[in-house]
């Protein structure tokens, strides 16, 4: 028996277009809307999130959900091509303030165990790992951040200042690079 071959009819490059037509505005259509992926850059979320690794976003907050306390979030810093990677600290409505190197909202202490490896650090330089600052109302609309590595962070307390709610990008689902650090963020 003979087999056949046939030149490709101009249907299946006309199919194949199509396909790749739609693969690239669903790619495009999940990035600008659903996940995006970010670099971390600096050292004020270590040890959290490295200089360097990369994090997966998931940008629903604006449609479904809602931003937790203890998210953590990227921040559009308004420049181009500028963010800020932080932890949600206060949402709005709530009272924030620091004494004695713990963090209150709302009267009560808030349980921050992301911290434990920069407390040490800060105790053996003698130092408060978050100064006093406070109390501070967080209006409506607008959210209270911190980087975990609060002696090298410009956050809600310094620079960056209440965080209004469309500013939020999204917030951190998990690191995907590099592969030995995949992990959930937290």
């Amino acid at each position: 028996m003979s087999e056949k071959t046939s030149k490709p009819k101009k249907n299946s490059y006309l199919d194949w277009a199509k396909a790749i037509i739609i693969a690239v505005v669903l790619a495009a259509i999940i990035r600008w809307f659903l996940f995006e992926p970010y670099m971390v850059e600096g050292s004020s979320m270590f040890p959290t999130l490295k200089d360097g690794e990369k994090l997966f976003v998931n940008k629903t907050v604006h449609y479904i959900g809602k931003v937790q306390r203890g998210n953590i979030v990227i921040i559009d810093g308004e420049k181009e091509n500028l963010h800020y990677v932080k932890r949600v600290i206060g949402l709005p409505g709530d009272t924030i303030e620091a004494k004695d190197d713990k963090v209150m909202v709302n009267g009560k202490v808030l349980p921050e165990p992301y911290l434990k490896h920069n407390e040490s650090e800060a105790m053996q330089l003698g130092l408060h790992l978050t100064a006093d600052f406070g109390p501070k109302k967080v209006p409506e609309g607008m959210y209270f951040v911190m980087g975990d590595n609060r002696l090298n962070s410009m956050d809600s307390r310094n620079g960056l200042g209440l965080i209004k709610q469309n500013r939020i990008v999204g917030k951190s689902e998990f690191i995907f690079f590099p592969f030995n650090e995949m992990k959930q963020t937290k």
